[in-house]
Formats: C-alpha cells, structure tokens, sequence
C-alpha cells in the first residue's frame, strides 16, 4: 500500500516488524540503513535509538534522500545522510570516527516512489524515458547501453541478470527493432518488443503470471547499477564493520541477490565469525502482501557478528 501523508514516509516498508525484530535497535546504537530511501524503516529505527544514537543513512539516489530528510527531521537529528553506495560504508565510518555498528539493513528493492515516478524508467507499465539509473548523476542510461550493446551481449545480459529463458528470441527482436527504427527510447516501446518477441514468434499464451518484460527490465536494472557486483563485494566483508552481538539484515526481491546472500553467509560461518540467523529466508505474510503486491518476492535473511 502506497500512502501519502504529512507524518510517514510515502511508502510501507517491506517487513518492518521483522528487520525490527532482527536489529534490535536499543538506545544509543549506530545503526546503519545503506539503502535508505525514503525512510521507512529508518524512521522506525530512528525512534528506537534515541538521541544518544546516530542513524546513518545511505542511498545512490539523491532524489530519494531529500524526502528521507524530510521525515527523519520531524524524529530527531540523531541521523546523517550520505549520497552514496553502500560499498563506501568503510570511507564513511571513517569519516565519523566510528570503528564498528550495531546493526546495518540492506533493503535492496526499488522504492514505490521510483517505481511510479515516469521520468525514472524503472516500470514497464508506464510511459517514460529509459533511464533505470539509481543515481541520475552519473553512468549510461539503459537506453544507452541498449544502443550499444551487441545482439549476443543483450541475450547473455537478459539470461544472467534475468534469468529469461526466452533471452535470444528477445536479444534479436531487439536488434530488428534497432534497424528499423533506430534506438529505443522509452519503457513503453521496449515492453511491446518484448511481448512481440514472445507471443508473436513464440505464441506463448498472453495470461502469465508476471508481465514479460518483467525479467528484461530488471537485467537492464541491474546493469546500469552494477547492482550484483556491489552487492557481493559488500555482503563478503561486512563482517568488518559489526561489532561483536550485531546483525545484518538483507531484503533482497530476486534469487540472484538471494543466492549471493546465502552463499556470503555460509561462507561467513567459518571465515568471518557470522552466525546465520535464518535457516530458510523469511517471507512477506499474505496480509502484506495483499496491501504491498510489491513485496511478494521478498526474501530477508539475517546474520549475527559473534
């Protein structure tokens, strides 16, 4: 459920009891939200920790950091921001003479407010430049990587990233599209060659449970953000910013991010003093997801510095 209103951020963050229940926020603590956005579960942290605590809170968009300000300052001031990656927590703990935190949350979906926002480009569903970047200062658009990707390059992208099963029948749909019309510019046009890739030289049956595109735009997504790279470098050595008895909690919303989760958390059992917290990840109950379609695919898993 998206909601707007002068008191809460303008978005339900996805299993706030839980992350709650896993950080343990307590008074006086540092808690760091590396994928802040507007605040959901920041806010929530912020009152838990009191003014003897510091929230430190880290995004790549810094459209979204300015209406996390906004909802953050009406708690406390016991908070800084940082436009940034996550994988910059070192250069920014270091900044504030701060050695070790006692709880950090990656919640590693796209916002509700970047989602709808049209001039973003990450939804299919609406008209809007192909963008899809986190942090609109910096990188190739998606529609200028599409430009410039091969037709091999796009069908290894849409199959590693996406796990589409369909990746070449797209890839050269694409390419097709390219010579005739030149480059592809908005989310509406790529949707329909997708679908004209799959119902029309596949006939596939038009009723699926997700959109076809669904798959090609989170590759494209993921990409443009290096969003995979800075996830496993940042997950593998977390370990080095936890204090002793502190958490890790990760949201993730695709079995890529999953997987290399689990497998950091493994391997933290033996080289990185981790105690995994969740056997099997944690999912959105049917309640949340019935108001939040969006967390449906969620999955949080947690780990524990001993």
């Amino acid at each position: 459920m998206i909601f707007f209103d002068d008191e809460q951020p303008p978005h339900k963050p996805v299993m706030l009891g839980e992350v709650i229940d896993f950080i343990r926020p307590g008074v006086g603590d540092v808690i760091v939200d590396a994928t802040v956005g507007a605040g959901g579960h920041s806010c929530e942290i912020l009152k838990m920790i009191g003014s003897d605590g510091l929230l430190i809170g880290i995004d790549k968009d810094a459209e979204i950091l300015k209406i996390a300000h906004k909802y953050l300052s009406r708690i406390s001031k016991s908070y800084k921001l940082y436009h940034a990656d996550y994988t910059d927590l070192n250069y920014i703990l270091s900044e504030l003479k701060i050695s070790r935190v006692q709880g950090i949350l990656l919640d590693l979906g796209v916002s509700s407010l970047q989602l709808d926002s049209l001039e973003r480009g990450f939804s299919f569903s609406k008209e809007g430049p192909l963008d899809m970047r986190m942090d609109r200062s910096k990188g190739l658009t998606a529609e200028e990587l599409l430009k410039k990707l091969s037709q091999k390059e796009m069908e290894d992208i849409f199959w590693r990233y996406g796990e589409e099963r369909w990746s070449r029948s797209i890839a050269r749909t694409i390419s097709q599209e390219r010579r005739r019309g030149g480059n592809i510019k908005t989310t509406t046009q790529l949707a329909k060659i997708v679908e004209k890739a799959l119902y029309t030289s596949r006939k596939l049956p038009k009723k699926r449970k997700i959109h076809p595109a669904t798959r090609v735009f989170q590759a494209l997504r993921i990409v443009v953000n290096d969003e995979l790279k800075s996830l496993e470098y940042f997950i593998n050595n977390v370990h080095e910013f936890l204090a002793s008895g502190s958490r890790i909690v990760v949201i993730s919303f695709h079995s890529l991010e999953d997987r290399l989760v689990k497998r950091a958390f493994l391997k933290g059992q033996t080289t990185s003093s981790l105690k995994i917290l969740t056997k099997k990840p944690l999912r959105s109950h049917d309640s949340e997801i019935r108001e939040n379609i969006r967390c449906r695919s969620a999955k949080l898993r947690a780990a524990e510095r001993t």
